[in-house]
C-alpha cells in the first residue's frame, strides 16, 4: 500500500482519514472496524480498510462510539410535515414514551411541508441513538443504511430489510371499511382522490380500494395533499365526460374538504347528491358541515409504539412487526346513493 501523510498537525487520525486512504465511505469503515461487514462488504474491501487503519495508526474513538451505541438518549423522528395534525400527534405519543425512559425526541419535518425531508444527517449521526421515520420521508434515510443507528419505520413496507422494526396502521382494513359502508348505501360509481405523495401507505390504500370495488365503477385522480390541490383535481374529475361519481373516497381528510368545496360550487348536496369520505379523522373532519365520514387512525398510539420499538432494539430485544387497528367513523358526509 502507498504511504500516506498523517493527519494534519499530528492530530489523531479519524475514520474519515481511514476512508480517504482506503477509498471507501465512512459507513464502510464503520462496518469493517465494527466487525459487521460480512454480507455487506467484500473481503478484499474489508482488508483494504484494515490495512489503511493499521497504516495510519487509527484507534476508534470509544467516546464517540458510545454515543452512537445508545448513550446520548436521543431519537430523531422524521416526518413529512408539521402542518399536518396527524404527525403532531405521532410526535406527542413518541415523546411521552421517550420521557418515561429519560430520552428526548428531536423532530425533523420537511421544510417544504410535504414529501421527503431533506437529509440533515451528516452532522447529526454521532448525536443520535436511533431514528423513527414515516414512510413518506423514507427518501431522506439513505445516510443511515448500513450504519449502527437502528431505524424504526412507521407505515412502511414490512419486507424492507433496512429497518430494525416496523410499526404499521391497518390502512388496508380502513379502506375496506369505507368501501363496505358506501356499497351498503348503494353506491356503484366511485372517484378515488388519491394522494400524489409517493408512499407505501398510499399504495396500500389504493390496492385495497381497487380490490374491494371490483365490479363497481372506479376512477382514480391524484392530488397534492392540500385543499387547493384537491379542489383542482376534483374539478377536473367532475368536468370529465361520462356519469358523475356518487361517492368520492379520499386518501386524507384535507383532500375530502377540497372535494366538499367543489361540490358546493357545483350546487351538489352532500350527501344527497354526493357522498365524500376522508382518512385520518383530523380535527378538520368535524369542523366542516356536514361532518366528515372518515377513518380514525390512532396517531398517538402509533408514535408510542414506534418509540417502544426503538427502545426495545436499543436494549438488544426483539421488536416484532406491529399493525394497529383503525376505526370507521360514519358521519353526515355519506348517505344513500342518489336515485338514477
Amino acid at each position: 500500500m502507498q504511504i500516506h501523510e498523517p493527519a494534519a498537525g499530528g492530530a489523531r487520525p479519524t475514520s474519515r482519514d481511514v476512508a480517504r486512504v482506503a477509498g471507501v465511505s465512512q459507513a464502510t469503515v464503520s462496518l469493517v472496524l465494527g466487525d459487521k461487514w460480512r454480507g455487506r462488504v467484500s473481503e478484499r474491501t474489508a482488508e483494504t480498510v484494515r490495512e489503511a487503519a493499521r497504516e495510519l495508526g487509527y484507534r476508534p474513538n470509544l467516546a464517540a462510539r458510545n454515543l452512537r451505541l445508545g448513550r446520548t438518549r436521543t431519537a430523531l423522528l422524521v416526518v413529512p410535515a408539521l402542518t399536518n395534525e396527524f404527525f403532531a400527534h405521532v410526535y406527542t405519543g413518541a415523546a411521552a414514551v421517550a420521557a418515561r425512559h429519560g430520552f428526548g425526541v428531536v423532530l425533523y419535518p420537511s421544510p417544504d411541508g410535504v414529501g421527503p425531508a431533506r437529509d440533515p444527517f451528516a452532522s447529526a449521526q454521532a448525536a443520535l441513538d436511533g431514528v423513527i421515520a414515516s414512510s413518506m420521508a423514507a427518501d431522506a434515510l439513505g445516510a443511515f443504511r448500513g450504519t449502527e443507528l437502528p431505524l424504526v419505520m412507521l407505515d412502511s413496507d414490512p419486507s424492507d430489510p433496512g429497518a430494525a422494526a416496523h410499526v404499521n396502521l391497518d390502512v388496508a382494513d380502513g379502506m375496506r371499511r369505507v368501501t363496505d359502508h358506501l356499497l351498503a348505501l348503494g353506491h356503484r360509481r366511485f372517484l378515488h382522490l388519491a394522494s400524489a405523495v409517493p408512499s407505501w401507505t398510499f399504495d396500500v390504500r389504493a390496492a385495497a380500494l381497487a380490490d374491494a370495488l371490483r365490479g363497481a365503477e372506479l376512477r382514480t385522480v391524484r392530488a397534492p395533499l392540500s385543499v387547493a390541490g384537491a379542489r383542482e383535481a376534483a374539478t377536473r374529475a367532475f368536468d370529465a365526460p361520462g356519469p358523475r361519481p356518487t361517492a368520492v373516497v379520499c386518501d386524507d381528510d384535507i383532500l375530502a374538504v377540497g372535494v366538499a368545496k367543489v361540490a358546493r360550487r357545483l350546487g351538489l348536496r352532500v350527501p344527497e347528491d354526493l357522498s365524500i369520505t376522508g382518512f385520518d379523522d383530523l380535527a378538520l373532519a368535524t369542523a366542516v358541515e356536514p361532518e366528515l365520514t372518515t377513518v380514525r387512525l390512532p396517531a398517538e398510539e402509533f408514535g408510542r409504539r414506534g418509540m417502544e420499538a426503538l427502545l426495545a432494539v436499543l436494549a438488544g430485544e426483539e421488536a416484532p412487526p406491529a399493525t394497529l387497528p383503525v376505526t370507521l367513523v360514519a358521519r353526515g358526509s355519506s348517505g344513500p346513493a342518489p336515485a338514477v
